[in-house]
């Protein structure tokens, strides 16, 4: 009997390991179940919201809460995805327990960056908690960060030369790459990090950021991590752009003959809070200006204009940088700062709309005035000249109708 009592035991055995392989199985394949549903489930809770102006088009809604398309999602995930599963996933569950798939947790962090909205109320909307938020945002931008360096980048020559033709067209301005702008990102600040180097003009606690912008609004050099209160053509001096360009390392491209035997080097447009340089042509002073004076200054604003729509849009669309921050580490801020702008040229590069109501419908620095800076080089001084004329010269031979 006693052998018949040890099959009995191991079959038992046997019975119970199949049945824990089953069990195993069937968890080995809930992430992979998860990762379609979160969209439902989100979709479902959050588009019924009372007074709420999310589209009822599902697509549309889509880009409502995350800016971008579900093609350019996937397109971001993928960027992301080894860094997302390569670190271990401890703690980023969910309130049922199960671990959130790479989708899920680049929506999240992509809907705290989007709305600006506060970690407990994104974590609402996606049903887990503070803590999981704020891990997975962090997460989501060093992988960013990382992983989308080449959506921006100083153009290669190829790129320069249709970049300057295309301002030439728009704007009559010929060897031109660029427009550049700066903004404040507004913060609040613990009593022991407050200084007047963070205080800036308006009394708000900030940190700059400067951008260069081509014809489609796509930034081409961003500088940022710099205190508010600096004035912005301090900022532009302190940049690495500034530097190049000063040692001929930048905007040092070919230089253009005009048709009234003038020449014209590479440049980039930029408002009267900057300095006139050789690379950097500002607008004359609008106090007792002739009139060709006033239409080179006019045909200037509109140039200028991309850098300003560029940042208003980059706030609009990811509004965390539009709200005031409460108390950002100063060491991260940067990161954060340059992961926007990262998504930003990513929906241009992918052939993104955004939604209507996504830009912002006053300036990107509502309530500050604009600086003035007073120097003015005298190759600079020329170069504006120069570039009034031409821009006469081109009015005088247009054909009138």
């Amino acid at each position: 009997m006693a052998p018949l009592l040890k099959k009995s035991k191991k079959t038992k055995k046997k019975s119970k390991d199949s049945k824990k392989c089953r069990r195993m199985r069937i968890v080995s394949l809930e992430p992979k179940a998860i990762e379609s549903d979160w969209w439902d489930s989100f979709w479902q809770k959050n588009s019924t919201t009372p007074g709420s102006t999310v589209p009822f088009d599902e697509a549309e809604g889509f880009k409502y809460f995350f800016r971008v398309s579900r093609k350019t999602f996937d397109y971001i995930c993928s960027l992301v995805r080894q860094d997302l599963v390569s670190r271990p996933p401890s703690g980023l569950i969910n309130i049922e327990g199960r671990l959130l798939s790479v989708e899920k947790q680049v929506a999240i962090a992509m809907r705290r960056l989007a709305s600006g909205e506060s970690q407990v109320s994104v974590g609402c909307a996606f049903g887990v908690g503070q803590s999981t938020v704020s891990q997975v945002t962090w997460r989501f931008i060093e992988a960013v960060e990382e992983r989308a360096k080449h959506h921006l980048k100083w153009p290669d020559s190829n790129r320069i030369e249709d970049i300057k033709s295309k301002f030439e067209a728009c704007f009559g301005f010929p060897n031109c790459c660029g427009a550049i702008d700066a903004t404040h990102i507004i913060m609040t600040l613990p009593a022991v990090d407050t200084s007047d180097d963070w205080c800036d003009q308006e009394n708000n606690y900030s940190m700059f950021l400067q951008a260069i912008v081509d014809d489609e609004m796509r930034f081409l050099d961003i500088v940022t991590g710099w205190p508010g209160g600096m004035t912005v053509s301090r900022l532009l001096k302190c940049s690495g752009f500034f530097k190049l360009c000063e040692s001929g390392e930048r905007l040092n491209g070919r230089v253009r003959m005009l048709s009234e035997g003038k020449e014209i080097r590479e440049f980039i447009v930029g408002g009267s809070s900057y300095p006139l340089l050789p690379w950097l042509i500002t607008p004359y002073e609008s106090n007792g200006i002739s009139g060709t004076m006033a239409s080179f200054n006019a045909k200037h604003n509109a140039a200028r204009l991309l850098a300003e729509r560029a940042l208003s849009q980059l706030k609009g669309t990811w509004r965390i940088l539009h709200k005031v921050m409460w108390r950002p580490d100063k060491r991260k801020l940067p990161s954060i700062i340059l992961v926007c702008c990262l998504l930003h040229n990513i929906v241009i590069d992918n052939g993104d709309k955004l939604h209507p109501d996504v830009p912002l419908s006053d300036h990107h620095d509502s309530g500050y005035g604009e600086q003035s800076c007073q120097q003015v080089d005298l190759q600079g001084n020329t170069m504006r000249e120069n570039l009034t004329k031409h821009l006469q010269y081109c009015k005088q031979r247009r054909p009138s109708n």
